[in-house]
């Protein structure tokens, strides 16, 4: 193998930055609208929130790890 980065067609670090921010925002959102609206009932409960952490949750712990590992370009 020769020594170029191995994660130069992987995301920058602005793009990292971006997703983890995104990914806080959608907490953040998701957050607001369960204060404001309640806690759905029945199999509403699977997509509002588990969909939710699932998506945002791997975007900011992906962006996280990356970020702390230096796996960037």
């Amino acid at each position: 193998m020769d020594d170029r980065n191995p994660w130069r067609f992987g995301p920058t670090r602005g793009e990292l930055w971006f997703w983890l921010c995104a990914s806080a925002g959608g907490f953040a959102l998701t957050g607001v609208a369960l204060a404001l609206r309640g806690l759905p009932e029945g199999p509403a409960i699977a997509e509002v929130v588990g969909l939710a952490t699932v998506v945002f949750g791997y975007l900011g712990g992906r962006s996280v790890k990356r970020l702390i590992r230096r796996e960037h370009p």
